[in-house]
């Protein structure tokens, strides 16, 4: 009898094959300064690789521009550290006040509360202050965009 001959399916590893790969190269030569406008136009599409950009200039589709105002996010950064401090304080107080409940006394976590509370107070007022600077800056920015 003929032995049955099973043949494995050795996995390759590596990534899946595409199903249409891009495997055409076309080249074009550029004097210096249709190079310099071709990098000037790159740049305010946002479009992460240059033949992306180039492609969608070959096939007619539309021309983006995005443009970042660096006073913008450095005040989006500001906000992001502010949040992260913010969120730290909250579960550094938590922390705080389960540690008083258990190792003090009532009376001497009661004053350590109260000074507690007169700081957090500064807080909310501090964050006030940072919600209505945002929203001024939000209707400046929207009345210059």
């Amino acid at each position: 009898m003929e032995k049955e001959v099973r043949k494995k399916k050795w996995n390759k590893g590596g990534r899946p094959p595409k199903n249409d790969p891009a495997k055409n190269c076309v080249m074009v030569r550029l004097s210096d300064q249709e190079y310099a406008r071709f990098l000037s136009m790159y740049e305010e599409s946002g479009v992460y690789a240059k033949s992306i950009f180039v492609k969608a200039r070959v096939f007619n589709q539309s021309f983006r521009v995005i443009k970042t105002d660096e006073g913008t996010l450095k005040y989006v950064a500001k906000l992001t550290q502010l949040y992260a401090h913010f969120r730290s304080i909250g579960v550094n107080y938590n922390q705080i006040v389960k540690l008083l409940h258990t190792h003090y006394s009532e009376k001497a976590a009661l004053s350590m509360l109260y000074k507690l509370e007169k700081i957090t107070i500064e807080l909310v007022t501090t964050n006030q202050q940072i919600i209505k600077l945002s929203q001024r800056f939000e209707q400046e920015y929207l009345k210059r965009g």
